[in-house]
């Protein structure tokens, strides 16, 4: 499973400017995406998995 982490850097720490997860997700619908699992609310915590063409999932999951 590839995984993103919107507001964290390669090292796990905050940063200052980021897209909120909701907004990916918003976009990733818009693109005609399909989404597997969610959790959260609309910002803050949140997650979502989509499936890429070869089927591998993809986990974009928000921390704060």
């Amino acid at each position: 499973m590839l995984a993103f982490n919107p507001g964290w850097n390669q090292s796990a720490q905050n940063v200052d400017l980021f897209d909120d997860v909701s907004a990916i997700k918003e976009k990733m619908v818009a693109a005609g995406h399909v989404i597997e699992h969610e959790q959260g609310g609309e910002e803050g915590p949140a997650s979502f998995v989509v499936v890429d063409p070869d089927g591998n999932p993809i986990l974009f999951e928000q921390h704060r």
